[in-house]
């Protein structure tokens, strides 16, 4: 979210990214991943390669594998929108369906 400080409320709960960096660093996804005990929860990341959230997923998959935190990962063809996320729907019912069925 540190690339879009205007958007949904998060300076209200950190602060303007301007005055607090520092609370907008510590607090990203990215950042906060030596917290994650491997296997405490389970993760799914789903982004089209043409969404604008997709390097920065790209980056987080990276790091949670350096950091051997179980995650699955996908990414196909879409953007930030209603029609990936339509086809990705049934993917990611599937994947809890899933974990459901395991616990």
């Amino acid at each position: 979210f540190r690339g879009y400080p205007e958007k949904w409320g998060i300076a209200k709960r950190l602060g303007p990214k301007d005055q607090y960096p520092e609370e907008w660093e510590k607090n990203t996804v990215i950042n906060m991943i030596h917290m994650l005990e491997p296997g405490s929860m389970n993760i799914v990341i789903d982004c089209g390669t043409e969404d604008f959230f997709y390097k920065i997923n790209c980056a987080l998959h990276k790091k949670l594998l350096a950091a051997k935190i179980p995650h699955d990962f996908y990414a196909r063809p879409g953007k930030h929108n209603w029609k990936y996320w339509y086809n990705s729907i049934k993917y990611v019912v599937l994947y809890f369906n899933d974990r459901f069925e395991r616990e």
